[in-house]
């Protein structure tokens, strides 16, 4: 099952996570989480890795309404959204919300999670131009 849609970009790391905070600010995503798993692998267990970002993205309205559809929804929210380093370039990948849908069982969620999917595609498509 592939869960994420990605997009690679020919950009150094912090140039990527500036762009994508305002690509998904356009499409109505705030950025409620960030989690630097680089610095806490490093801090926690001594070990090093690639700049990796988890950001939660949540657009208010669309977990309004899947919170209304399901109480239990905010166990899958906020939609992550990963950034991280690799081979020179930086991956960006969102969660695909359509995984709200499949693992609930609930068809109340697929309008909510058809609009985050557009929306999140559209935040990719503006990064990759």
């Amino acid at each position: 099952m592939d869960y994420g849609i990605p997009v690679t970009l020919d950009l150094p790391f912090a140039s990527a996570v500036e762009r994508v905070r305002d690509a998904l600010a356009e499409q109505g995503f705030g950025v409620l989480t960030e989690i630097d798993v680089r610095a806490t692998m490093e801090a926690k267990l001594g070990e090093e890795m690639e700049d990796y970002l988890i950001l939660g993205a949540c657009n208010p309205a669309l977990a309004h309404r899947a919170l209304r559809a399901d109480r239990r929804i905010g166990l899958l929210l906020p939609c992550n959204v990963v950034v991280r380093a690799t081979d020179g370039h930086t991956v960006v990948e969102v969660m695909d919300p359509r995984l709200m849908v499949r693992v609930t069982e609930r068809p109340a969620l697929e309008s909510v999670a058809d609009e985050a999917t557009v929306r999140l595609r559209a935040a990719l498509d503006a990064l990759a131009r």
